[in-house]
């Protein structure tokens, strides 16, 4: 945790223009507590965040990923996954030095304002993220978690909020029983959340096919995780068996791959699901497109509903479970690649912008 105090401001209309400002100390809030960030992962997964920053219907409502942080009419702040540690607290219940996992700006230290404090955690109730998504409103005692080891310290603001993603769209699958599909088509198959799909539908026994999609730098790597029953690059999809019933997991939103599967596979591609949007800057148009129409996954929505069906208790359980099955593989599939300060933190957003990140690494920023 560092004594310097900054945030990176991003341009909410062109979100690879972003600068370093001072954030200096303020006075709290009665309720409210500042917090020192320790570490934070950033992934193609923040680039989808800042995408989606401004308000397109995700949430059903006019609010998007930047309201998360920042006011209207301000510069945007991205929504990163990490550690914090309680720096200031102007709560009765929530003590100096007490560390959550969570969400949290890109920056330095970040002002909460805890509401339905447990031992677990705490739920975020400042007011403009009162009507966002719960699940990114949660913060959670490190030390109450059931599945925290300390050996997967790095690798949890890295992978489990991605892991997370890709275990309920894998339960997605499942429960709609596979679209009728023999194999799954996982596109940018080299991503952190295609790693927790492939990683989730290993798990099972009897289910489709799962095919990883990738650039031709990548099928090395991509074979070396051992999680695709095959892995094809994309300039090779047109040598694919056309009439073999599919469907579609796009991480990434790059329209070029998706018009080539959709246009070769046609009526026997039976569900084409869009993740992310990684590929901001591409071209959305990549004209008429066989097959079915693209749906969006969302993942708060998924895990919202199997939490109404199987109850808050059931589904930590389930997911504890399933993460702790996955963190044993995460050293072998991926590196760590740390980095500290601010110049780092803005220096690995844009490179992570612009789509050169190494999928082999996983960056972690310690600001």
């Amino acid at each position: 945790m560092t004594t310097q105090r900054w945030a990176i401001d991003i341009d909410r209309d062109r979100i690879a223009e972003a600068s370093i400002v001072d954030a200096p100390e303020t006075e709290l809030p009665e309720g409210t507590i500042e917090v020192g960030i320790d570490l934070y992962a950033m992934t193609a997964n923040n680039v989808t965040y800042a995408v989606f920053g401004k308000p397109l219907g995700l949430f059903g409502n006019d609010q998007g990923y930047w309201d998360f942080f920042a006011e209207r009419d301000t510069p945007g702040r991205l929504p990163v996954w990490g550690f914090a540690t309680v720096s200031r607290s102007n709560h009765p219940d929530v003590g100096v030095g007490m560390q959550y996992y969570g969400y949290y700006p890109m920056a330095s230290h970040a002002v909460l304002h805890p509401g339905r404090v447990s031992a677990n955690g705490f739920t975020d109730i400042t007011p403009r993220r009162a009507t966002l998504p719960i699940i990114y409103n949660q913060y959670q005692r490190v030390d109450a978690l059931g599945d925290y080891r300390a050996q997967d310290h790095d690798y949890w603001p890295v992978f489990r909020p991605l892991f997370l993603t890709g275990w309920l769209i894998a339960d997605q699958l499942e429960d709609e029983g596979d679209y009728a599909a023999q194999q799954i088509l996982v596109a940018s198959a080299s991503s952190k959340t295609a790693i927790g799909l492939a990683h989730a539908l290993k798990q099972r026994s009897g289910g489709p096919a799962t095919v990883g999609l990738t650039s031709a730098g990548n099928v090395a790597y991509v074979e070396s995780l051992g999680l695709y029953d095959r892995v094809v690059a994309y300039d090779d999809i047109a040598a694919m068996d056309a009439s073999v019933p599919s469907a579609m997991v796009d991480m990434a939103g790059n329209p070029r791959v998706a018009a080539a599967v959709h246009n070769h596979f046609g009526d026997a591609l039976k569900a084409s699901i869009v993740v992310g949007k990684s590929h901001w800057d591409a071209n959305d148009d990549a004209g008429a497109m066989a097959g079915p129409p693209r749906q969006m996954f969302f993942a708060p929505g998924r895990s919202e509903k199997r939490i109404g069906e199987w109850g808050p208790e059931g589904f930590r359980q389930k997911l504890e479970a399933a993460w702790l099955g996955f963190t044993d593989l995460a050293p072998r599939l991926l590196s760590i690649d740390k980095r500290q300060g601010a110049e780092a933190a803005l220096a690995a957003y844009a490179e992570t912008v612009a789509g050169k990140a190494d999928a082999k690494t996983g960056l972690v920023i310690i600001p």
